[in-house]
This record gives structure tokens, C-alpha cells and sequence, in this order.
């Protein structure tokens, strides 16, 4: 590569929580730079969690953060022209892309359901995702069963 590569922001923590991750999460949330907007749909979607969640042990952080590694992707298909002909090969996902891949998955997939204030969507998708089911679970899947059906091709790796 001719430039270097970018460096890594260092984000604050959150004031409610103390967590970067939830940072990272209404970072993405985030919409035409309204980021007090974005902490307020997501605090009162962990209102909701906590009013709704089953298990009475975990906090609403921590059902978040389960629904987060359900969703996570551990293998992706990337295109690789090999001869003329455009092969899609399985290949290991890096730590921080898993995480981004799962939070976009997350987001765009609440924003989809019909419930009436993004914090009840957000809130639902969460839910659901940490039960391992939702939108966001059945792409990670979807996702994991097209690297399975393109196996055959791993060893054009890169």
C-alpha cells in the first residue's frame, strides 16, 4: 500500500455505563450527527430490555452484550477473480469487523421492524437476538451457510 493505514481512534466511554462498546454501538446508531438523540434511543431501549428480560441474574447491559456475540459473524464469503471467473471464498473475520458487522446488522434490522419508537425496535431486536432468534441472528446464519456452500473454493485463499 502507498499510504499508511489509518490509526485507531480512542473513544470515551459512555457516561451511564462506562463502556466504549456501547459508544461504538450509538456511534453507528447515530443519524446526521445527533448523538444525544442516538444515547437517548438506546438508554430508553435498555429501559426496556430491563423491564422485559427473563433472566433476572443478567443486567440490561449484559442481555445487550450476549444479543451483540449472537449476532457476530465468524466467517464471511469474499469475491476473488480467479481465471476469468468470480469465485465467493470463505475467510476469517477480524475481531473489530465482527463487532462493527454485528452493530450495522443489529441497527439496520430494528430499523426494519414496525413497532412504534426506534427504542421498542431496538429493544425487541435485542431481546430476540440474545434468545438467538430476530432479522440480525438469521443473517449472521445466512451469512455462515453461504461460507459452508462455498468451501470447495478455500483454497484460492489470499
Amino acid at each position: 500500500m502507498r499510504k499508511r493505514s489509518a490509526k485507531k481512534r480512542h473513544l470515551l466511554p459512555d457516561p451511564r455505563f462506562q463502556d466504549q462498546l456501547v459508544t461504538r454501538f450509538v456511534n453507528n446508531l447515530m443519524k446526521d450527527g445527533k448523538k444525544s438523540v442516538a444515547f437517548k434511543v438506546f438508554y430508553d431501549a435498555m429501559d426496556i430490555v430491563e423491564e422485559k428480560k427473563q433472566d433476572e441474574e443478567k443486567t440490561s447491559l449484559e442481555v445487550w452484550k450476549e444479543a451483540l456475540s449472537n449476532v457476530m459473524p465468524h466467517v464471511e464469503v469474499r469475491s476473488r477473480r480467479v481465471g476469468g471467473a468470480t469465485f465467493q471464498i470463505p475467510m476469517q473475520i477480524r475481531p473489530d469487523r465482527k463487532v462493527s458487522m454485528a452493530m450495522k446488522w443489529m441497527i439496520s434490522y430494528s430499523r426494519k421492524r414496525n413497532e412504534k419508537s426506534m427504542a421498542q425496535r431496538l429493544a425487541n431486536e435485542v431481546l430476540a437476538a440474545a434468545k438467538e432468534e430476530g432479522a440480525a441472528v438469521k443473517k449472521r446464519t445466512d451469512v455462515h451457510k453461504m461460507a459452508e456452500a462455498n468451501k470447495a473454493f478455500s483454497h484460492f485463499r489470499f
